[in-house]
């Protein structure tokens, strides 16, 4: 056989996954654009930020994650195409070598991104993992921080270093292991 069937071969069987991709700074919505017009599918979470100007205040949306675009995609056939689009600046991995994003994180991202009151948490969460035992977020792990009468239950990821926060009540949460931290 020749070298390109070969190719062709091992690109048809190569599995799809999630990956981080870095971007410049401020190029997370043009780098998503590129994406999808690349055929790629893609992922641009973003929140509602109000920014205050001089004369006026003004909703936006902001990136959740700023510095990073999710992909969906086949390294062997799409690593290079994406790359390739200006702003790009590398895929997030360990020692040169894109790491996945479990599919379970990336599912409960878009159930998150439809709840209120979201943002952004950068420091690694401490304490024991927690999952919601009703509600939308059914079955969703997280680390649990509480705050007020409300809890925030950071969702990480470990692949950016990253993490969002939701509140959430603590009567929902049901503890993974005997030692649940939540700090006030």
């Amino acid at each position: 056989m020749n070298d390109g069937f070969k190719a062709t071969m091992k690109a048809m069987h190569d599995p799809v996954h999630w990956y981080a991709v870095q971007v410049r700074s401020r190029h997370e919505k043009s780098v998503f654009k590129e994406l999808e017009i690349s055929g790629i599918k893609a992922s641009l979470p973003q929140i509602l930020s109000i920014r205050q100007w001089s004369d006026r205040k003004k909703k936006i949306k902001v990136p959740l994650f700023r510095g990073y675009v999710f992909a969906e995609l086949s390294l062997n056939l799409d690593r290079f195409t994406v790359l390739q689009i200006p702003g790009v600046v590398r895929f997030v991995g360990l020692q040169g070598k894109p790491v996945p994003i479990p599919i379970e994180q990336m599912y409960w991202l878009d159930i998150i991104l439809k709840q209120e009151n979201i943002g952004p948490h950068l420091e690694y969460p401490k304490g024991a993992v927690v999952t919601v035992a009703q509600g939308p977020l059914r079955g969703l792990q997280g680390t649990v921080i509480e705050t007020k009468s409300q809890s925030r239950l950071i969702v990480w990821f470990d692949v950016i270093m990253q993490g969002l926060a939701v509140d959430i009540d603590q009567n929902l949460l049901k503890p993974q292991s005997v030692k649940v931290v939540l700090a006030t």
